[in-house]
């Protein structure tokens, strides 16, 4: 089962390359802050942005450093299933305990060709699959009777990181998968309602930023003590909006900027913030205690 908090890693870049240290250093400031797992070149990660041997090497570095202490989910995924297989494939030898695989974007399949995509993905390995489904970037979504064919043809595909916004959906696929079948959280503000419904964590971006209230959200929780689980949630709420007030990573990496943690640089197409909602993140961090 992967469940708790698992965060969507950022690249850290420095003059435009990929800035191994520093990458380093956030996982190390991830584990020792109750992060569950960790998630390199998903969309937080600007995957979209790396070259196949920069994906490579940062999932490497992800597998070297987290020395087995909490699982590695390498994103591998891809619009081209060749592609998706040979990125997961050198995951898989790497040593990466799991791939996450964002269903293809732009060439929008069918439903049939999604079940052929990611069958196909699973066959060529041995590692566990977690499939990610965010219509909202891709173009189509995976459909729960889609993802419940997929769990029971395909053994190693064993959740789904669920970015829909629809809890009617994911009771869907509650319902239609085999009990031990992962529900993961794809959004922040439903970390809490997902638990609910028995979602098992959430693979998170503000955790960048808030690793241990992310963790103790979900582990407060496990542990029946709903009402401080629900405290945590309704203070991260102003933050989370502020960290998606520009599309991912682009807040997120900025407030990682201004706290230190990193150098907020990012990869064209993706931008500095506008002015306005620059002053709208500084206001959040502030009022969270993480900017003086």
């Amino acid at each position: 089962m992967f469940k708790g908090s698992i965060v969507a890693i950022v690249t850290p870049f420095k003059n435009n390359k990929v800035d191994e240290k520093k990458l380093r250093d956030l996982i190390e400031f991830q584990i020792k802050n109750g992060s569950s797992g960790i998630v390199p070149c998903g969309t937080t990660g600007e995957s979209a942005t790396l070259s196949f041997e920069e994906h490579d090497r940062v999932i490497e570095i992800a597998i070297e450093q987290a020395k087995k202490r909490v699982p590695v989910i390498a994103g591998t995924g891809s619009n081209s299933t060749e592609e998706a297989v040979m990125l997961t494939k050198h995951a898989a030898e790497s040593g990466a305990d799991a791939s996450l695989q964002v269903s293809p974007y732009y060439n929008r399949p069918t439903q049939r060709g999604l079940y052929e995509h990611f069958k196909a993905i699973a066959e060529a390995v041995d590692i566990p699959i977690i499939l990610y489904n965010i219509a909202s970037r891709t173009g189509v979504n995976i459909e729960p009777e889609t993802i419940a064919r997929l769990a029971r043809d395909c053994k190693n595909i064993v959740g789904v990181k669920e970015a829909s916004g629809s809890l009617d959906q994911m009771s869907r696929i509650k319902q239609l998968c085999p009990q031990n079948f992962d529900l993961i959280s794809g959004d922040d503000s439903l970390t809490l309602p997902i638990l609910g419904i028995g979602g098992t964590g959430i693979i998170s971006v503000v955790a960048n930023i808030v690793p241990q209230d992310v963790a103790d959200l979900v582990s407060e929780f496990e542990k029946g003590n709903i009402e401080k689980s629900r405290r945590i949630h309704y203070k991260l709420l102003p933050l989370i909006k502020a960290v998606f007030i520009e599309t991912n990573p682009i807040p997120v990496k900025t407030a990682m900027g201004l706290m230190g943690l990193c150098e907020p640089d990012l990869r064209l197409p993706m931008c500095a913030m506008s002015p306005e909602n620059l002053e709208k993140l500084k206001k959040a961090l502030e009022d969270y205690g993480l900017l003086k």
